[in-house]
């Protein structure tokens, strides 16, 4: 696989999983009332949940830049 090519999948399935994991915090949000818990509660969810998007989005980013085939044009 190209790099290009792989770039143009992690660039989609980057946006397809930040879309989802958005709704999935949302929803754990409502599931758990984080809004009636403690402000120190409230905070430490919207931080943990802020922040956890990344290990995920760095493993794409990550197998986006490994090197692939390089296709050459003659």
């Amino acid at each position: 696989m190209t790099i290009r090519t792989r770039k143009l999948i992690g660039t989609a399935l980057l946006m397809i999983f930040l879309g989802v994991y958005a709704l999935l915090a949302m929803a754990v949000a409502i599931v758990l009332q984080v809004n009636q818990a403690s402000k120190f509660a409230e905070l430490v969810y919207y931080v943990v949940a802020g922040l956890l998007w990344v290990l995920p989005a760095g493993a794409i980013i990550s197998w986006m830049s490994r090197g692939g085939s390089t296709a050459s044009k003659n």
